[in-house]
């Protein structure tokens, strides 16, 4: 912003800047007597109107992206990079940091509640919860480096929940059913196979090439997953380094899956085998279930059903862990009430030492 002289001896200032919606404005201050009041004029109205919070939200975001991403795993950065630019930029976009208010974060609220796709479902709790804490994440930033004096988010009630529903999962001769049901398309039967008896994550499964089988040994290597950002199919780590693993595989799968790979001699060795998207699977999960009468679950559930089998197989939680990917603590935590008898297994032990 340049101090100009008029012709009649005084000093102007003139600058542009955005207002709270992100329209460009332009501002001029005219009759200061001297260079030094227009200087001052200029820092004070630099400090009140051009400051980092009162850019636009769109524009802050920008300066949180290049803060935040190399700091993260890329996998992660994706996940935000999506939720940002589709859940909360459409909303708060234009908006000054600095005016963003509570009322205005209850009303975006609002609307991600009432939000229904084409079957009339809502957003998941868990989901609502993530969408909320990432604005939050983007306010308190602000808050912490660039003097914001208060994260808006803080101050209403968080939406969604930290918690999933109640655990649903199948028995071993529910899902026997549903995989009867679903045998006419192999492509679906076969990624079922793999979700239900090895509990991979449904995108661990549709990143998989034939090169991460070994039917030799009988392994299968997880080494990635797949995701679909912004219409791209998106390739990358796993959701966490314990994600990473080789897992046993048993010999019967071994065999459909050479014989299905066999079958896919349009497959190199790299490309996806199940070159399809997570709304393919859900569709032939609704069918599946129709057809065989089985109660309905999600996708990820099949996940839960593996777990709860190995359970019931009389697996440890250690064991158990280092199969899915996951810490051994998160699954004696989440998977808790279906260890029933290893408590009463644990008060008969103690029943016997204080009786020897």
């Amino acid at each position: 912003m340049p101090v100009y002289r008029s012709e009649n001896g005084t000093f102007y200032v003139q600058c542009f800047y955005r207002d709270g919606r992100g329209t460009k404005r332009h501002k001029t201050k005219r009759g200061f007597p001297t260079e030094l009041e227009a200087l001052l004029w200029e820092k004070d109205f630099r400090s009140s109107h051009l400051g980092t919070m009162d850019m636009a939200f769109k524009d802050f975001v920008e300066v949180y992206a290049t803060e935040i991403k190399p700091r993260i795993r890329e996998h992660t950065w994706m996940t935000k990079e999506y939720i940002i630019a589709d859940k909360i930029t459409p909303f708060f976009g234009n908006m000054r940091m600095s005016e963003i208010k509570p009322v205005d974060i209850v009303r975006w609220q609002n609307e991600l509640i009432e939000h229904r796709n084409k079957d009339g479902e809502p957003y998941s709790p868990t989901y609502l919860r993530t969408i909320n804490n990432q604005l939050s994440a983007i306010f308190n930033h602000a808050e912490r480096y660039y003097d914001l004096p208060q994260n808006p988010v803080s101050k209403t009630t968080r939406m969604g929940s930290s918690k999933g529903g109640e655990m649903v999962f199948w028995t071993k001769d529910e899902y026997l059913r549903f995989s009867e049901a679903v045998m006419d398309k192999p492509l679906s039967f076969h990624a079922f196979e793999l979700l239900y008896w090895t509990g991979i994550r449904e995108g661990e499964l549709l990143a998989l090439t034939p090169a991460d089988f070994d039917l030799e040994t009988a392994e299968l290597s997880v080494t990635k997953s797949y995701q679909r950002l912004r219409g791209v199919d998106t390739i990358t780590d796993p959701k966490t380094p314990k994600s990473i693993r080789k897992i046993s595989i048993p010999r019967f799968l071994n065999e459909e899956m050479r014989d299905f790979l066999e079958m896919r001699d349009d497959l190199d060795p790299h490309d996806r085998i199940f070159a399809v998207t997570k709304n393919f699977l859900s569709h032939e999960m609704k069918r599946g279930c129709e057809a065989s009468g089985v109660k309905r679950i999600r996708i990820h559930d099949l996940r839960h059903s593996h777990v709860s089998l190995l359970i019931n197989m009389g697996f440890t939680a250690f064991a158990i862990a280092e199969r899915v990917g996951h810490e051994s603590i998160d699954i004696t935590y989440r998977y808790a009430h279906l260890f029933p008898t290893k408590q009463v297994e644990m008060a008969n032990a103690l029943d016997n030492l204080r009786e020897g």
